[in-house]
């Protein structure tokens, strides 16, 4: 994941001057690692009841089978390390390192494993366990397909978002803190935010 950080030279030498190769999306049949430079897995929550903030994990890995004929023999895994969190705010990141929250010494890593995949044309949902400081729930993410390309090192790339609620309290994330005016500082509810891009594997 780490040769696109070529150097300008490098980079204008390999680049052709043909455009980018569309692929069909019945094309996308084979084993992908997600490109972590050039995706996104994020979370927003509502803050004071008034405002939302929002964030993302900077350091991740995961894997992918994909098979479009039979999106069921589809599957997914992914790892990600709490410890990476990043909202804007040094104090904050470390108050959701803590053990109110994430508590990354004790468990450093977040997983998801899928159980099951399909698909509706460009649409796929994703159902899988999620683990989260030792606990683990299933989870359903739709996904949207939103494109499938040869880039211009030669490597086929196909491309995914998502998105989803879930209610942190049920992995045992549940600090929080009452508000003079009613209401309590950090929303239950959580918005994932999924945004990647993965390379097919040679």
């Amino acid at each position: 994941m780490s040769f696109f950080r070529r150097t300008k030279s490098t980079a204008a030498a390999a680049a052709p001057s043909a455009p980018v190769a569309v692929l069909d999306r019945d094309s996308i049949t084979g084993d992908y690692v997600i490109d972590a430079s050039h995706s996104r897995l994020g979370f927003s929550a509502r803050h004071a009841m008034v405002t939302t903030v929002r964030g993302q994990f900077q350091d991740f890995e995961g894997s992918a089978h994909v098979d479009a004929e039979d999106p069921a023999a589809s599957r997914v895994a992914l790892t990600i390390r709490p410890a990476s969190i990043s909202t804007g705010s040094a104090d904050r990141d470390g108050h959701l390192q803590s053990g109110d929250f994430f508590d990354v010494e004790a468990f450093p890593e977040i997983t998801f494993t899928s159980t099951a995949v399909e698909r509706d044309g460009a649409e796929w949902s994703i159902t899988g366990d999620l683990t989260i400081k030792g606990t683990t729930k299933s989870v359903t993410i739709p996904f949207e397909e939103t494109g499938t390309a040869v880039d211009p090192f030669g490597n086929t790339r196909v491309g995914f978002e998502g998105a989803t609620t879930i209610n942190r309290k049920d992995w045992d994330l549940s600090w929080n803190a009452a508000l003079e005016t009613g209401g309590v500082l950090v929303s239950e509810k959580i918005k994932l935010e999924l945004d990647v891009s993965a390379i097919k594997s040679a």
